[in-house]
């Protein structure tokens, strides 16, 4: 349980400068359980609160954690530099808040991204020695054969990897289609590999992270829900 003034509250939780969130609170917008708060000096008690802004309802978060549902043309930077990024999917409070993308999917790649304002979650999620499964589904160029499940489950070698690389599990979905288990999470990994193998990645789509689905969340592309601690226990690395 932790108490702070109104505005850096207001602040903390990504609604502008403390200058801006200043005005608000004496312009009578915001709302403290319920009640319109006009003094931004006012301490409050951040457990369990819920603000209300312009209307609407926000509650207290000390750190978000977001799942989104990346459509395809949408570049995971806070820079974008040819499509736009993925913060524009979110609401502009978390762009002040400092959001970020917990790694990368290409911008052709659709599926399951993880944001954070936690720099600690961001960088433990990113790291390789997690070993967190990720379930890629692939469109290939090329009909996919047992002979290319084969190599992808014994390892292929990526010019600039010391040793080879290997899929946890891949199982053939379709004549062009392969759902493919990978823990390290390099850099392209999934097309490099596809194409290590002799065949070419058309389409990209990451449906889980650990025990983490877009099925379960429900949501459609383009949509992103908060993720509470029984989710975030799901991101558990693999075990033995």
């Amino acid at each position: 349980m932790s108490k702070l003034s109104l505005d850096r509250i207001l602040q903390s939780q990504g609604f502008g400068t403390r200058k801006y969130c200043r005005a608000l609170i004496e312009d009578g917008d915001v709302a403290v359980n319920g009640e319109i708060v006009d003094n931004y000096k006012l301490t409050v008690d951040t457990d369990g609160l819920v603000l209300t802004v312009f209307d609407d309802e926000w509650t207290y978060r000390e750190h978000v954690y977001v799942a989104l549902y990346k459509p395809a043309n949408f570049e995971c930077s806070r820079k974008p530099s040819h499509h736009p990024g993925v913060l524009t999917l979110l609401p502009e409070q978390f762009a002040w808040r400092d959001v970020q993308p917990v790694g990368r999917l290409d911008h052709d790649t659709t599926g399951l991204l993880l944001m954070s304002d936690d720099g600690p979650f961001i960088h433990a999620q990113s790291s390789p020695k997690r070993h967190v499964p990720k379930v890629y589904q692939a469109t290939t160029a090329e009909p996919v054969t047992p002979e290319l499940v084969e190599q992808l489950l014994a390892g292929v070698q990526l010019h600039d990897e010391p040793a080879p690389l290997r899929a946890v599990s891949c199982v053939q979905r379709g004549e062009n289609g392969i759902e493919i288990v990978l823990e390290q999470g390099k850099y392209h990994q999934v097309k490099r590999m596809l194409a290590a193998a002799g065949n070419h990645c058309n389409a990209l789509h990451r449906s889980a992270i650990g025990g983490l689905t877009l099925e379960s969340l429900g949501l459609k592309e383009g949509e992103w829900c908060f993720l509470e601690q029984a989710q975030l226990d799901l991101l558990a690395p693999a075990q033995g």
